[in-house]
């Protein structure tokens, strides 16, 4: 990683990117990564979508009940308001803020800060989401983190959705998602397509 290259005293403005399917960590590492930057008295400030309402209103927590304070914000654009002054930002859950989160990243990077998102890379369908493909593009780092496939043990691809809703956007936990690697979320998916069928015919 670049800050175990060149040291901490030596903070160029950049942006490191988390992703991977839920479950894998992403929050997580980003609590990892703030906590250590105040622990070498940085600066930091963390943002979350205010539609992430699933452990806190106002912490950013993972799944393994970590947390850190946050701020929740509605828009990209209240990030690049509130992050002046600071060393580090956090964001967390980014592909549910639009693509002008690309364009504040970059700002923020380029007035000295250092800045973390983490995200899923992709949705239900296994499609890219939200603006996370464009920062994967700028992001001067990228670590994509796993979890394991509930089904095989093999490294997970995607998240599943359990429950039966055409909406990108589903808050929820294990109850409503799960892990897959690539080939069990092809079955998964295929598996669901036929249950759809299946019901649309019925009820004609």
């Amino acid at each position: 990683m670049i800050e175990n290259l060149i040291g901490e005293t030596h903070r160029p403005g950049r942006i490191e990117v988390v992703c991977g399917s839920m479950f894998s960590g992403k929050t997580e590492e980003l609590i990892r990564r703030l906590k250590r930057a105040k622990i070498a008295r940085q600066q930091v400030m963390i943002f979350k979508p205010v539609i992430d309402t699933r452990y806190s209103d106002v912490q950013v927590v993972s799944h393994d009940h970590n947390s850190i304070n946050s701020t929740p914000v509605k828009d990209p654009q209240a990030i690049l308001k509130s992050a002046q002054g600071y060393d580090v930002i956090g964001i967390d859950e980014a592909q549910f803020f639009d693509d002008s989160l690309v364009e504040v990243c970059n700002k923020l990077a380029y007035h000295g800060m250092r800045v973390i998102v983490t995200g899923l890379d992709m949705d239900y369908l296994g499609q890219p989401f939200g603006p996370m493909p464009k920062l994967l593009a700028i992001a001067d780092e990228v670590t994509k983190v796993h979890a394991i496939c509930v089904k095989c043990g093999s490294l997970a691809y995607a998240s599943h959705r359990l429950v039966r809703s055409n909406a990108q956007v589903m808050l929820g936990e294990k109850d409503r998602y799960e892990p897959l690697c690539r080939d069990c979320f092809k079955k998964a998916l295929e598996e669901d397509r036929r249950n759809a069928r299946s019901k649309n015919l019925f009820e004609e």
